[in-house]
């Protein structure tokens, strides 16, 4: 009789699977213990043995797809014999749910040309022989959905030249004009100073004196004559907001009542340039950003020290004007690569974000004295069968730390605390996907030569993606640790149900104070992050002394 081959659970976390590869097709013979297919779950991408003799007979997911834990992916059975009772059996087989699925899609793509058919019936206005431009509201900035009108500079009736700044709109990011690039009469206002409109919205038109803009409005997309419209084909100018006035200036140095657009002014005012030497082009003499970039301040700097020349007595040296700085234009490209999120880096981004999110985090650093860990290991290395880590150290020290403080060895479990009376410390391995945490058992009852040999083994097997569930399952505590890579100091999330886990950093040569006087020294920063649910500010630093007395004296390890 056929029997489904379903997704297993292969870790205690694991929701869904990816069939990463094959290892049998449609027809061959399984026998039982062979491996059917590599499966990527949110730890390691494992082998998947099959547990039945047969054939196989239907494959129910393609490489690369995710399927959650227990959906059918396969029947194995007898050569020829029907599966599709089996997949019934099952509350539905694979190939009915994709027929389902195109039986969905249909009705869909038939929609699709009625609304067409519907909309083509539908009477176009025609727009091609009116004497106007649509202005809408231009996209100014990347992230920008809708725009403020601040400030309209112009009102119905009034005309306008294609460089004239229409609007102010307030952004996401900025105050900037609006440039309507056509000229003519502006017909139509569409939206109030203080309103928004969305991105693409009709906010003016410009054309011909007496043009009726009716059929514009109504729908009609493109200006007439030929024209298509300006603010989409045309970038908007990104100017700074407008204050215009045409009062004089009160004194030669004060510019702040010069008619000018803003971009204008913050650009004079990063050049160091008096709007009141600069000459204006747009509309009653306003100054814009073309005229403040074609002003030179050493036109001015260089008639003034004419002036003083003429002033100065004879025999004065000349003062010298500063030479301009020109600067090359640099031409970049942008450029990125996107890759699909694997298993493994979904279930990190999902653990660690609901470990921050949920558990109260607080954190607790301190220094250690590592110079008589340095000697000891030396010693250590002289005889023992395994070269020891600092790593291996840190372990062995956590691991009898954690029996004098149990706060920091509990668990927290929503309605009660757990408090360990085992030491499982998990030791965080990055590899190229992500990060993963095999558990040193019982590490409390472990010699430091024990440590060395377990921590270099899972490392290897999770560099190979070889870690079983089980080797990744039970920790009470957790230590990551990048002095390795010289880090200073730093901060872990806590890798939940655990309680805490331990930051570790780089030893450091700095000079230290011992006895009254400056000498050199060995430190190294370890910083816990402890959820405050279960354990106290008080708890955690608690263990940190008892951490650092048996780093300091590690001698005490071996008691």
């Amino acid at each position: 009789m056929a029997e489904v081959v379903k997704m297993p659970k292969m870790s205690d976390t694991m929701t869904e699977g990816v069939l990463a590869k094959w290892h049998k097709k449609v027809g061959d013979q399984v026998k039982s213990g062979d491996v059917l297919a590599e499966v990527e779950t949110d730890k390691a991408t494992m082998d998947f043995e099959s547990f039945q003799d047969g054939t196989l007979l239907y494959i129910g997911v393609e490489e690369g797809s995710a399927v959650p834990v227990d959906a059918v992916i396969a029947v194995l059975g007898k050569q020829g014999e029907d599966y599709k009772a089996a997949l019934e059996a099952e509350g539905g087989s694979a190939p009915a749910a994709k027929t389902e699925e195109k039986k969905e899609e249909k009705p869909a793509e038939d929609k699709a040309p009625a609304a067409a058919a519907e909309k083509k019936d539908q009477p176009q206005v025609d727009t091609s022989n009116i004497p106007a431009a649509v202005i809408r509201m231009p996209l100014l900035s990347d992230t920008m959905t809708e725009g403020v009108i601040q400030k309209w500079n112009f009102k119905v009736g009034d005309k306008v030249k294609s460089d004239d700044s229409l609007a102010d709109v307030e952004t996401d990011k900025a105050t900037m004009e609006v440039v309507g690039y056509e000229e003519g009469t502006l017909l139509y206002i569409g939206v109030k100073e203080g309103e928004a409109a969305k991105v693409n919205d009709i906010i003016a038109i410009v054309g011909k004196e007496g043009t009726d803009v009716t059929p514009l409005l109504q729908g009609g997309g493109t200006a007439g004559n030929g024209k298509a419209e300006s603010s989409e084909q045309k970038p908007a100018e990104p100017e700074a907001k407008e204050e215009t006035s045409s009062a004089p200036a009160t004194s030669n140095d004060d510019d702040s009542r010069v008619k000018a657009s803003p971009l204008a002014r913050k650009i004079a005012k990063d050049k160091g340039i008096n709007l009141n030497d600069v000459k204006g082009t747009a509309e009653g003499g306003r100054i814009v950003k073309k005229d403040v970039e074609g002003f030179t301040p050493s036109t001015k700097e260089v008639e003034a020290a004419k002036a003083e020349e003429k002033a100065a007595p004879a025999g004065a040296p000349a003062k010298e004007a500063p030479k301009a700085i020109s600067l090359p234009t640099v031409i970049g490209e942008e450029k990125f690569t996107e890759k699909p999120v694997t298993q493994m880096r979904k279930a990190i981004g999902r653990r660690l974000s609901e470990s921050l999110f949920t558990a109260p985090h607080f954190y607790v650093t301190m220094s250690i004295d590592m110079d008589a860990a340095i000697v000891a290991r030396n010693k250590m290395n002289e005889i023992a069968p395994v070269k020891i880590s600092f790593n291996d150290l840190v372990v062995k020290a956590c691991a009898v730390a954690l029996k004098q403080h149990p706060a920091i060895n509990s668990s927290w479990l929503g309605d009660k605390i757990r408090f360990n009376e085992h030491v499982n410390i998990g030791v965080a391995v990055a590899v190229d996907e992500g990060l993963l945490v095999p558990v040193i058992k019982y590490a409390d009852g472990k010699t430091l030569s024990h440590i060395s040999v377990e921590v270099k083994e899972f490392a290897g097997k999770a560099k190979a993606k070889k870690l079983q569930p089980n080797e990744m399952e039970g920790s009470t505590f957790t230590i990551s640790n990048l002095g390795m890579f010289g880090v200073d100091e730093f901060t872990a999330i806590i890798n939940t149900p655990n309680s805490c886990i331990l930051a570790v950093s780089g030893i450091q040569a700095v000079p230290v104070v011992k006895n009254g006087a400056v000498v050199p020294g060995n430190v190294m920063k370890v910083t816990l992050s402890s959820d405050h649910r279960t354990v106290d500010g008080a708890s955690a630093a608690a263990f940190l002394q008892t951490l650092k007395s048996l780093l300091e004296e590690p001698v005490r390890l071996l008691i």
